[in-house]
């Protein structure tokens, strides 16, 4: 399997319950080695969509690929993957490792090594005697994500697994997601509410909204869409561009059409950019700052609302 080898493909995916459409001609792909950060307000469809992915529902229509196969050989492949869509039913009254060794028998997933190794991956193996009860929220979502360990999978399929985490809670889990994606190399295909934890992690991103996928970018592409700049209405953009190398000894900017220049310098200084080019004869008909952080950039992209 070479670096951009599609493990998860969809193609014209769709989902109905009765009259509403969950998934509406859902075109997604997520590639090896991706950290892949699905992005929608509640409702959009991401969580239909990780069903799908992993079994627990079947389409109504389109095409499912995982690892290349499709149809009758989709279930031999979701052997490869792993998923945590909810908390897992752990008994309370059981240790971590006694919770974990009773589903590794019920799942004949060989090797009692497998239970301590996901435990150390999560950083709960040193919880000893402590009962299942007695866990913080974090714990137990940790917990969940060494269950969803335990087959060493090649995909792992998260849906918002830090919601209702406490700060310390989600730089734990992200920080072990970061571990997993570039020490073991596992595709992950993560959603959640809290944007801006995204964007620590994903490499690229879905935004989806009512079933449909609006937009796929990855995370560089993003950045440079987000990245604060000023913005500058001048009557000469070329002129312009000029007198920013010359005078300021910048190429931190952009050309766009309309003599508008997008500058990536002077932000701390904007008189200093503007003095520039009205004493070199350029004329500046507007200036502004610019920029948007993930949250803004998706709701830009589906024209406002909120519950992102």
């Amino acid at each position: 399997m070479t670096e951009n080898t599609a493990v998860l493909a969809a193609y014209g995916l769709s989902k109905a319950y009765g009259s509403c459409m969950a998934l509406d001609g859902l075109n997604l792909m997520v590639r090896r080695g991706d950290v892949y950060g699905l992005v929608g307000r509640n409702g959009a469809g991401k969580t239909t969509f990780m069903r799908l992915a992993t079994g627990q529902s079947t389409p109504t229509g389109g095409e499912l690929e995982l690892f290349g196969a499709s149809g009758k050989d989709l279930r031999l492949q979701r052997s490869r993957t792993g998923a945590m869509i909810e908390i897992p039913s752990f008994s309370p009254f059981l240790t971590a490792r006694e919770n974990l060794e009773y589903y590794r028998l019920q799942r004949g997933i060989p090797g009692r090594d497998t239970v301590d190794e996901a435990l150390k991956l999560v950083n709960l193996a040193d919880t000893g005697p402590k009962k299942f009860k007695s866990f913080s929220l974090g714990m137990k979502q940790r917990l969940g994500l060494a269950l969803a360990l335990m087959n060493r999978p090649d995909f792992l399929i998260l849906d918002e697994p830090i919601n209702g985490l406490d700060p310390e809670g989600v730089a734990e889990f992200r920080q072990i997601l970061r571990r997993l994606n570039q020490e073991r190399q596992t595709t992950v295909l993560i959603s959640s509410h809290i944007l801006s934890e995204l964007s620590s992690i994903a490499t690229r991103y879905g935004f989806m909204e009512q079933g449909k996928l609006l937009e796929e970018i990855s995370a560089e592409a993003l950045h440079d869409k987000c990245r604060t700049c000023l913005r500058l209405e001048v009557d000469d953009a070329a002129k312009a561009a000029a007198i920013l190398q010359t005078q300021l000894g910048t190429d931190k900017f952009e050309v766009l059409p309309g003599n508008v220049i997008q500058l990536y310098d002077c932000l701390d200084d904007p008189k200093r950019a503007s003095y520039a080019l009205a004493q070199n004869g350029v004329a500046l008909l507007a200036m502004e700052q610019k920029g948007a952080d993930l949250e803004a950039y998706f709701l830009n992209l589906i024209g406002g609302g909120h519950n992102a």
